[in-house]
């Protein structure tokens, strides 16, 4: 198919135009596209259109990596990707949402026809494609991104299913912050569980001193914003985010007044990630009333430039005016806007302005430790519980709460808020005990703190342990879920080899609850089998079949067997009645889907260079012959790689000629220079001198004919020395004559690049004594604009 650059999807797309009737409601040859129907009625799973992260909603502005695949064996042609405002036609330039960017002009380019839409740049088999979308301004909406695949000379596509992806504006979205209508007060404990480890985000992860910071926080109105997305880092923000230092934000949240009902303060974490069985996770305890309902908190992700993770504005009331029972999110990290690096270890490098607050994607750079260049979402380095654990006064909600909700809140209603005084140091709480109830019976755990000291005698120091209901582990879905079992092993053999029988399988558990109890899920299971129904003397023992094997056909219609052997003959000497062998058909994709077998990529290699840019190579194998025609699917793929820049060192020109002698007798100095041709970057050897100064000696100076004249030559020497500055604005003194002044420099000979400026002195009077060679004008010479150009 050899189609003109930008019109192969033209052709492509004519056999699929609606009558002309139609045509007139939208000219545009957009337009045309997106009224193509696909002829396949179902939906076409092995193609998919894929925005990097798979998020639900978009931030304006932000740039997504945009993935349009086939799955193995399928492959496409042709294609056109397009973004349309949600319930747009697609015939006016405004229909349009955000901008495309190519990524490989080899493999895309933008439709000619149809300047929005991006589409292949030469037609030929492909399994996927990559573009950049950056998203439109605020205020937009929701926007739909659309695939067509062209495979042949069949159109797919899709308004609903894997071609198709809805995004809304982030803001859009979210549920905006109501006033909240529950009764009474709730009160919470938040726990941080810090996932960040070398195992879970191996790249340049910093052994020696990772650790999260102290953890800030409080319960708030929606009148006060600790942090969010788009806007600006405070002070106290910065400080967190930057240094860990959890004091400037404190002082922020205490001077908000009634904005604020509790303040939320977690001890730092080091290192960073520790086994549950050895430590506890941070926790804190906090209330929510129905005027201040939402939580937030920050901490640093240590060392970096500015990352941190936390919640921001999480409302815990709920429409159905009441409090919410339990919240769990995963964390990523966020960028505060304050510095500029891009590696854990950077270099402080302040950002000037200062950027908004964001979240790290995948695409920051190529040296950050959470880069991918697939675009994929970043793996979550933490996760937040928040549980309700009590509620107090009269709640107004009439949805009832399950059971566990009802017994833990009857359970601490009586509790009070904590009036530990201040005279009283405590240690924290320990972990919570195992609960005393194996069963699903209510009961009970515990847990404990030290009294460390009591700074006033005359105040009693409240209780050292607390209780809290617990129930067994396995007694509902969330606890299961803790318990982390193996697959099934295959099943045994039957029990019996003639007639009915019982057959089992097993499991092992690959991780216990975190709390350190048993794990009740089952691991042995059973089932019944049937083995020879008719067990009479003329029956035969058989085992049971065995697998079946792998089809005869790579593509199209084969056939595949499966067998069983004889255990025992019968007991009456006849013949094995029973069929020992299996054969059935089976079908794999069509043949012409398939021309070739391959193994999977192998892993990128090395970069090609040591620093600077090169390039990466990832192969594959042809596992089998081709069934039909050419194998024309590509064994190698090579890809751009960025490593630290590579270090220069300075580069000067060559010396030039050594300049003339600046005394005419006696001892002088000549010099000579070389200019920068290029300055050192990088960490690169630094630049030597530019200029060079040595010795010269002509010859001995005539000292004259007469003591006289000697002693008066000297006389004047004396006089000139002790007047400098006078001398040098006056006339100056030779041995044998008088000199004018210095001239002023000359000119430099180049802007750039290393010159050359000169001065003279010239004879004002002659004596009689003065010898000719002794008494003469004078040059001196100097090098000038020695920055390269």
């Amino acid at each position: 198919m050899n189609i003109a650059s930008g019109c192969a999807a033209c052709n492509m797309f004519a056999f699929t135009e609606e009558p002309s009737e139609r045509a007139g409601k939208a000219d545009g040859y957009c337009s045309r596209i997106l009224r193509a129907q696909s002829n396949r009625k179902d939906g076409n799973s092995e193609f998919r259109l894929r925005v990097e992260g798979d998020p639900e909603s978009y931030h304006p502005g932000s740039t997504y990596r945009v993935t349009l695949s086939a799955t193995s064996p399928s492959y496409f042609r042709g294609f056109t990707v397009i973004a349309l405002r949600e319930g747009a036609e697609g015939d006016k330039d405004e229909d349009y949402a955000g901008n495309f960017q190519i990524i490989d002009e080899e493999e895309t380019q933008f439709m000619t026809n149809c300047p929005p839409a991006v589409t292949e740049s030469t037609p030929r088999r492909r399994t996927t494609i990559q573009v950049f979308w950056t998203a439109p301004p605020s205020g937009s909406g929701c926007v739909v991104l659309k695939a067509s695949i062209v495979q042949k000379r069949i159109i797919y596509f899709q308004d609903e299913g894997s071609l198709t992806k809805r995004m809304c504006e982030k803001d859009a979205t979210d549920k905006p912050l109501l006033d909240c209508c529950a009764c009474g007060t709730a009160k919470y404990r938040v726990t941080f569980y810090g996932n960040w480890s070398e195992k879970t985000h191996p790249k340049d992860y910093p052994r020696r001193a990772n650790h999260w910071s102290a953890i800030i926080g409080s319960s708030h109105s929606k009148n006060y914003v600790l942090w969010e997305y788009g806007g600006f880092s405070s002070e106290g923000v910065k400080q967190v985010a930057e240094l860990g230092s959890p004091v400037k934000m404190e002082e922020e949240i205490r001077q908000k007044g009634d904005d604020v009902l509790t303040v939320i303060k977690m001890k730092a974490q080091w290192p960073a990630w520790q086994p549950l069985n050895v430590r506890a996770a941070p926790s804190a305890e906090f209330s929510v009333d129905r005027s201040r309902h939402l939580m937030s908190f920050l901490t640093m992700l240590g060392p970096s430039p500015d990352w941190n993770v936390g919640l921001s504005a999480e409302d815990l009331c709920t429409k159905e005016c009441g409090w919410a029972q339990k919240v769990v999110q995963d964390l990523i990290p966020w960028d505060a806007g304050t510095d500029s690096g891009f590696t854990y270890e950077s270099p402080n490098k302040p950002t000037s302005p200062q950027d908004k607050i964001r979240p790290l994607t995948s695409l920051d750079h190529p040296q950050s430790p959470f880069y991918d260049p697939e675009g994929g979402a970043i793996t979550p380095v933490a996760r937040v519980m928040v549980e309700r654990i009590a509620r107090k006064g009269e709640q107004c909600n009439i949805v009832p709460d399950n059971v566990d909700d009802i017994v833990a809140d009857i359970a601490q209603e009586e509790k009070e808020e904590d009036d530990t005084p201040e005279t009283c140091i405590y240690s924290n709480w320990s972990p919570w005990s195992v609960c005393s109830s194996a069963t699903c019976e209510k009961g009970k755990r515990m847990r404990q703190r030290m009294l460390k000291a009591q700074l006033d005698l005359s105040v009693p120091c409240p209780h050292t342990q607390d209780f809290e209901p617990c129930m067994g582990p396995g007694c509902s879905d969330e606890d299961a879920s803790t318990c982390m079992m193996s697959e099934w092993i295959n099943w045994s053999p039957c029990s019996m080899s003639c007639g009915a029988g019982i057959r089992s399988r097993e499991r092992y558990v690959k991780q216990f609850p975190d709390d350190g109890s048993i794990c009740t899920l089952p691991t042995e299971e059973t089932e019944n089998c049937v083995i020879n129904e008719e067990c009479s003397p003329s029956s035969c023992l058989v085992t049971e079949w065995g697998e079946w094997d792998v089809c005869s056909a790579t593509c199209g219609l084969g056939m595949k067997r499966r067998e069983r052997m004889v255990q025992m003959p019968p007991a009456d000497g006849s013949i094995c009645g029973a069929e020992v062998l299996e054969v059935e058909k089976c079908m794999m994709p069509e043949c012409h889907t398939i021309p070739c077998m391959l193994t999977p990529w192998s892993d990128w290699s090395d970069c090609s260079v040591t620093c600077g840019k090169g390039l990466r190579t990832r192969q594959r194998m042809l596992k089998s012959p081709v069934e039909l025609g050419e194998c024309t699917e590509e064994l190698e793929q090579v890809e751009k790689c960025m490593l630290p820049e590579c270090p220069i060192d300075c580069v000067m020109s060559e010396w030039t000629e050594w300049s003339e002698c600046n005394k005419s007798c006696g001892k002088g100095h000549t010099i000579r220079t070389r200019m920068v041709m290029l300055e050192p970057q990088f960490g690169g050897d630094p630049c030597p001198e530019t200029i060079q100064r040595k010795k010269c000696k002509i010859r001995k100076c005539n000292r004259g004919q007469g003591n006289s004249d000697e002693k008066k030559r000297r006389k004047e020497q004396r006089e000139k020395r002790r007047s400098k500055q006078g001398r040098t604005e006056g006339t100056s003194e030779h041995p044998g004559c008088r000199m004018r002044p210095w001239s002023s420099w000359t000119e430099c000979t180049k802007l750039c690049g290393g010159g050359i400026q000169e001065r003279l002195m010239t004879v004002k009077q002659r004596f009689k004594t003065a010898q000719l060679s002794s008494c003469k004008d004078r040059k001196e010479i100097r090098a000038c604009n020695v920055h390269p150009c």
